[in-house]
């Protein structure tokens, strides 16, 4: 059924009211507020988004530039590394710089290194990881020596604070390192080898601007034909102190006078090494004289090494270094630094240089 709707005359027009000035007159739309405010949210993310790509873009031009900046070096007294091809992406949040066939030329010594990533995420600059491609080639022209490392993983890590040191590592897994001067004669190899690199807090002079690290370094069931060890774990334990508490100074030429002039030493905590039939032990401490020359004392002690090294090392140097057995079998020495020379008790058996 339709429904009819019948309405009543339309209301008369007030006096001097003018119809034509609703068309001419333009209408005024109202927005609610939520549309206002998702209109200036958008705005702004667009504008954060915008500034942001802008500085990634700056920031990662200067690692660029920095990287490139190694290539200007003297290759003598400042190792040279150059990149056949360097790229820095990431974007947005994280810096990842890419070099391919990496080379570090430093004196007679050239190293390359078919790629290597640097990593480094936005939020923790300060923290930096790497990996490697293998295998390593290393030449030295003044001896004419070739070695290759290779590896199946190669990584290492870097934290900072304020330029110091606060944690370093790098391991590598299934490391071959051989000889490639004719043919590829394998000269030692072990499944897994690694570094690491602590500060130790208590030891940092903020004055003085002086720091210390400790060091631990084994390799895993290791084995060298040429000196006919297999199967042998190694651990080493080592402190520095008086390094610069700022890694950029590293570099510098003078710095082993400043470590001198600090007293910075190298405390050998721990030296110990075991292929089972075999075992060597050493600890001590060197520093640096006045005139740049050793000075400090290291033990060893061993059993079953005079041994194995008999056919290498010829007496009387193989007792002069590793000492006499006692009546448990145990080989017992100190090797004393002075004076620019080596001692084996009071009877000197090699010269040292100084240092700088």
């Amino acid at each position: 059924m339709a429904c009819l709707s019948v309405m009543g005359p339309a209301a008369p027009a007030p006096p001097g009211f003018d119809y034509a000035s609703l068309v001419d007159r333009p209408v005024k739309v109202r927005l609610p507020a939520m549309k206002k405010r998702i209109i200036l949210l958008g705005s702004v993310v667009i504008g954060v988004i915008l500034l942001w790509s802008a500085a990634w873009l700056v920031f990662a031009g200067m690692i660029k530039q920095n990287i490139e900046a190694m290539a200007l070096a003297d290759g003598v007294l400042t190792p040279r590394a150059t990149c056949e091809t360097l790229n820095v992406g990431g974007f947005p949040f994280r810096f990842d710089a890419d070099c391919v066939n990496a080379r570090v030329v430093s004196g007679d010594v050239v190293v390359d290194v078919p790629g290597i990533r640097a990593s480094a995420l936005v939020y923790s600059p300060t923290f930096i990881r790497a990996s490697a491609l293998g295998p390593l080639q290393l030449t030295d022209n003044f001896t004419g020596t070739r070695n290759s490392v290779a590896w199946a993983g190669l990584e290492a890590s870097l934290r900072l604070d304020n330029w110091r040191i606060t944690r370093g590592s790098i391991s590598g897994t299934d490391m071959v390192w051989s000889d490639t001067l004719f043919g590829d004669a394998v000269i030692a190899e072990s499944p897994l080898v690694e570094l690491h690199l602590f500060d130790i807090p208590e030891q940092h002079d903020a004055e003085r601007h002086v720091s210390a690290l400790a060091a631990y370094a084994r390799a895993q069931n290791a084995s060298w034909p040429g000196l006919t060890l297999t199967d042998t774990n190694a651990e080493i334990q080592l402190e520095l102190s008086g390094l610069p508490d700022d890694v950029r100074y590293w570099g510098d030429p003078m710095l082993l006078p400043a470590l001198q002039q600090a007293g910075g030493k190298l405390n050998i905590v721990s030296i110990h090494a075991t292929d089972g039939d075999s075992t060597l032990d050493a600890s001590g401490e060197l520093g640096l004289d006045p005139q740049a020359m050793l000075d400090g004392q290291i033990a060893i002690t061993s059993t079953g090494v005079a041994e194995r090294i008999g056919p290498m090392i010829e007496e009387p140097f193989r007792t002069l270094v590793l000492g006499t057995p006692g009546a448990d079998g145990v080989y017992s020495n100190q090797l004393t630094f002075k004076a620019g020379a080596i001692f084996s008790g009071l009877v000197p058996i090699a010269s040292v240089p100084p240092l700088y």
